[in-house]
């Protein structure tokens, strides 16, 4: 039995996982999504009218000092990002909640998609590769290629697996530099490519216009500023972008295609 899975911490992400359930609803995937999220997180009761399997689950016990490590103040004053802008309600500790999937032992293989995504085109195909399986964190130049970005991914659940990465991943002084993703890019050190149609952060869009193939792409991400922001500093940058996820929330039709700026300059 297979399981899509996702991240919900707080009400902004549940909005997302509301458009990612649509999306995956529209392309007819065969396959459940899961909504991982810490009790008390509000806006799980729609999510479960949409469908999907709310699975309550805490932080991953880590020591007070991991957690100060981790704070967003120490980690954007340690190591800021400075290619986006992340929201205010981005909690780095939040981020590894993820990391709880590796319990869900009743399912064979969880294709994780972070809640800031949305499939435009069926994924299934996902359920066949092995675990673990990522695709490039590529959204400024082909450098990024050897890169894991963690909004999509696919794992093997196991118990004995989840307490050894609890273990290595609060040793003494570990500060993990992207969270989540650089911890599992290091415990995971041979993790499979997929094709990055898999995973088009929005980026791609207007840094990397030559790999924006609409035709191609099956699933969209929305790293840094979300669209559902009022205050999105680049709204009008990836306005096609935004009206696409707006598009899908509202269970509205989808355009024939998206060209990149650089396609919409020539024409």
């Amino acid at each position: 039995m297979f399981a899509y899975a996702t991240l919900v911490t707080n009400a902004d992400y549940a909005l997302g996982a509301t458009a990612l359930a649509r999306s995956l609803k529209r392309v007819s995937s065969a396959w459940p999504l899961v909504v991982l999220a810490p009790p008390g997180t509000p806006g799980l009761d729609r999510l479960e009218a949409e469908g999907c399997l709310v699975r309550e689950v805490a932080q991953p016990e880590v020591s007070d000092a991991f957690r100060r490590r981790h704070t967003r103040e120490a980690q954007h004053a340690r190591s800021p990002f400075d290619k986006g802008t992340k929201p205010a309600f981005h909690d780095p500790l939040d981020n590894f909640v993820k990391l709880r999937l590796w319990e869900m032992e009743e399912y064979e293989r969880v294709v994780f998609i972070d809640a800031d995504a949305i499939a435009v085109r069926n994924v299934d195909r996902l359920f066949a590769y092995p675990a673990l399986s990522a695709a490039p964190n590529l959204y400024e130049s082909l450098s990024d290629m050897h890169r894991m970005n963690s909004g999509v991914f696919v794992a093997r659940p196991d118990r004995r697996t989840y307490a050894d990465m609890i273990e290595r991943l609060d040793n003494r002084d570990a500060f993990w530099r992207r969270t989540d993703q650089t911890f599992l890019e290091a415990y995971f050190p041979e993790w499979h490519g997929l094709p990055y149609v898999y995973n088009v952060l929005q980026y791609v869009y207007f840094n990397l216009p030559e790999l924006w193939d609409w035709s191609r792409v099956k699933v969209v991400h929305y790293q840094y500023e979300k669209p559902w922001q009022a205050d999105h500093p680049k709204r009008e940058l990836l306005a096609p972008l935004i009206d696409l996820w707006h598009r899908v929330h509202d269970r509205r039709a989808l355009p024939d295609r998206i060209d990149p700026p650089s396609a919409c300059a020539s024409r």
